[in-house]
């Protein structure tokens, strides 16, 4: 029995949602003409209370496609330092859009308001680049699956109005705070300009990010795509997809969420782990003693076919998922145990 808590996009389709995929109506999506696709769009630019919703093959695109809608190259986007859109995008802000990135020194990749305000650059002092977006994660992914305090996501709205910034929503994990905190989709469209959520990681399709907005912003989104690369064709078997999973899988994230928080129980436990950083949603990062080789303490979990990945200075993750069975979670924390 293998375990890959690696993350939550190795997950494969259910037989349902496989179901509905080759039963898909298809058309030519650069034409706007695959049926799915467009229900897809409509059907998510309805649940954030939108405008218009675009289809991207990946949550990356997604959102380099919001820096550049946002912004003009040489100005800059205010971030946190643990930056999904900093860290692992491959430096596309600097790439695609010529831009730089201001970072805040967050608490587990969350600011707030106060240093949003203390991150803007003078708008008349040209020799500092112009600030003119904000970007919010949410679920953080370095930060161990944290939520945000929806008061301060409101607070920083309020910033950018009075000084004139976008704000952008990666929400790649949005799915996850919204069941972990009782919030809805309808608030998150009230306060953000663009939200990038994801479909290929707690919602377990094979693929798909979609970018939704008002028409302001996402007329000029499917030029951009176009730029990236991003146009599809018949993608309705993959929108599909995310039709299903929308319907069918995000109430279920709760059970991920118990599971995570049973895996970090037993963890604290051990001798080896120094700490369990508090886990509100479906990771699990946790960090070994100065004296615990890392390398061990991953291999052991190998020869057990238990797979998770290290994310550097002795931090280790552990992400659970929609094929993260009872049986493999029974089978990890028996064996965790006796670590």
């Amino acid at each position: 029995m293998t375990i890959d808590l690696r993350s939550d996009t190795v997950t494969k389709p259910t037989p349902e949602m496989l179901e509905v995929m080759m039963s898909a109506k298809v058309g030519d999506d650069v034409y706007k003409e695959d049926p799915t696709v467009n229900e897809l769009e409509e059907k998510i630019a309805h649940m954030f209370g939108k405008e218009k919703a675009l289809f991207f093959p990946t949550g990356s695109m997604a959102n380099q496609a919001a820096i550049k809608l946002h912004t003009n190259p040489g100005e800059q986007v205010i971030c946190d330092k643990y930056a999904h859109i900093y860290n692992y995008e491959g430096g596309g802000a600097s790439f695609n859009s010529g831009v730089s990135c201001k970072l805040i020194d967050g608490h587990r990749g969350m600011f707030t308001a106060e240093q949003v305000l203390n991150s803007i650059n003078p708008p008349d002092f040209y020799h500092s680049p112009l600030s003119s977006l904000v970007a919010v994660e949410n679920t953080t992914n370095k930060g161990g699956g944290a939520c945000w305090d929806f008061e301060e996501i409101k607070k920083i709205k309020s910033i950018c109005d009075e000084h004139n910034l976008g704000y952008h929503l990666d929400g790649a994990r949005l799915w996850n705070s919204l069941i972990a905190k009782n919030e809805t989709s309808l608030q998150y469209g009230q306060l953000f300009n663009t939200i990038s959520v994801c479909l290929s990681k707690g919602l377990g399709c094979p693929m798909g990010s979609v970018l939704v907005g008002d028409n302001k912003f996402m007329d000029r989104a499917i030029r951009i795509r176009k730029i990236f690369g991003g146009g599809m064709r018949q993608v309705g078997y993959l929108a599909a997809a995310g039709i299903y999973a929308l319907d069918n899988h995000i109430n279920r994230l709760k059970n991920d969420h118990e599971k995570a928080q049973e895996i970090g129980g037993m963890m604290d436990s051990l001798s080896q782990i120094k700490r369990v950083e508090p886990i509100e949603t479906n990771i699990v990062i946790f960090e070994l003693h100065g004296h615990v080789d890392e390398a061990n303490f991953i291999n052991k979990l190998s020869s057990h076919d238990i797979h998770i990945i290290s994310m550097g200075s002795g931090k280790l993750r552990m992400v659970t998922h929609l094929n993260y069975t009872d049986s493999m979670h029974d089978k990890l924390l028996s064996l965790v145990s006796q670590m």
